[in-house]
């Protein structure tokens, strides 16, 4: 038996059956990856968003979500909301650091080129916001998003997409 040096990644649709381990993946990533940069306090009303259960899968499924898995197991979730703006990006703790948002985030760049977006927005948090910057994002303005009881602190990026081809 031979040891894996890498992980083995894949994305897929979103499905409605999704929906727990998807919320689970939300919160995870939440409460394990985002506290050098925001407080306990910030992080259980950001977590609520997945409470709601019926607007949390309906937020889901009116956007185009991908799956990312690992050895057929979701691992990462993101979406995007109309054309041109990446509204979620969630890996679970075990799997951050190995490709898989980047991954994603390579096929939703493609997937609204193809659509006819010419540049990409997101409003990253500040634990994101690095990975968003080696990507090539740049950072347009800061925000303060009221959520439940609390202010959270993100910044809008955006990346100009490579121009479409014509094809002679």
């Amino acid at each position: 038996m031979s040891a894996q040096a890498h992980p083995t990644f894949a994305l897929r649709p979103y499905l409605a059956e999704d929906l727990a381990v998807v919320a689970e993946i939300f919160r995870e990533s939440i409460t394990e990856l985002t506290g050098d940069d925001y407080s306990e306090a910030q992080q259980e009303a950001w977590i609520e968003q997945a409470v709601d259960v019926a607007g949390f899968a309906k937020r889901l499924g009116s956007q185009l979500t991908l799956i990312g898995t690992m050895e057929g197991s979701p691992v990462a979730f993101a979406s995007l909301a109309g054309q041109g703006k990446i509204d979620m990006l969630y890996v679970h703790p075990a799997a951050a650091g190995h490709g898989v948002a980047a991954m994603l985030i390579d096929a939703l760049e493609k997937l609204a080129g193809a659509r006819g977006a010419e540049r990409l927005t997101v409003d990253a948090s500040d634990t994101a916001r690095g990975f968003f910057e080696k990507r090539g994002y740049v950072a347009q303005q800061r925000n303060s998003v009221s959520v439940g009881d609390e202010w959270l602190a993100n910044t809008t990026l955006s990346k100009q997409l490579a121009a479409k081809r014509e094809t002679p």
